[in-house]
């Protein structure tokens, strides 16, 4: 390991995650499950109410801060360093207002124009990779290979447009499974060149495999019925195989994690510490 790293833990507020299902969907059960995170270990708490899986429907601003705001307000008010986990420079703005201190920004401002202004002194904005102006132009075009040397070069391009205070504390993620498809190759190659990407661009790096569709081929996780309510099983499965890809980024220098279980993965990484 490169010394230590943060862990952030995601809370999604939305029906049709692909991950859960939609299982802590709802303030309360979100609040319950943030704080649960925090127990958990996790430094940093991730907060969505839209999803970004291949199949969703896109939500208005509306609707993603009405599913989010209280939640934020209530995990800010009990001590947690929040992330808002969007791509609307309206929600960004309103959930930095509610105390959220990051800005996880998957499109890299390529969905939103005014994201860049929408990013005030003293908030952590991250920066994803991807390529489109939408969801669905991001996931028709997963066909095209895409190199670390790539990402690193788009993603310093991004970042030379963005204010001088922004550029200055941004952390760069290589947005794995978003126009990489499910491909493992493609995907552990961004993972394993994590600390080239930091030296190239110059800026952390933050990586989020947290049971992505490429570790399904890299593990043979089986497919499930419902793929947006996994079984208990596959999804342990999938939480083993993050572990395994949270392992392979944390060896090459990233610098933080984004993962679902993060009880599984701090003890993982305290076992690792210890030997």
């Amino acid at each position: 390991m490169n010394g230590p790293v943060l862990v952030m833990g995601v809370v999604n507020v939305t029906p049709d995650s692909f991950s859960d299902g939609g299982r802590f969907f709802g303030t309360d059960a979100a609040v319950a499950h943030g704080l649960q995170l925090l127990r958990d270990g996790a430094d940093v708490l991730d907060v969505g109410g839209e999803a970004t899986n291949p199949k969703v429907v896109p939500v208005s601003a509306e609707i993603e801060l009405a599913r989010i705001l209280p939640v934020i307000e209530q995990l800010v008010a009990a001590g947690a360093n929040v992330s808002v986990d969007t791509t609307k420079a309206a929600v960004a703005r309103a959930a930095v207002a509610a105390g959220a201190r990051w800005i996880n920004d998957v499109s890299g401002g390529l969905f939103d124009p005014d994201m860049v202004g929408a990013i005030p002194v003293g908030t952590t904005y991250i920066c994803g990779h991807l390529r489109g102006r939408s969801l669905a132009e991001v996931f028709s075009s997963e066909n095209a290979a895409v190199t670390w040397q790539e990402v690193a070069k788009e993603l310093g391009d991004r970042l030379a447009d963005l204010p001088s205070h922004v550029r200055a504390t941004a952390w760069l993620d290589p947005g794995l499974g978003f126009g990489k498809g499910a491909d493992p190759t493609t995907n552990l190659e961004l993972l394993r060149h994590a600390g080239d990407l930091e030296a190239a661009v110059g800026r952390p790096v933050m990586v989020g495999p947290s049971r992505k569709r490429f570790l399904r081929r890299w593990r043979g996780v089986p497919h499930t019925s419902a793929p947006s309510a996994p079984s208990d099983m596959t999804e342990a499965a999938l939480d083993q195989a993050t572990v395994e890809a949270c392992f392979e980024a944390i060896s090459a220098g990233a610098k933080m994690v984004r993962v679902h279980n993060v009880a599984l993965l701090n003890t993982a990484l305290t076992a690792y510490n210890k030997s």
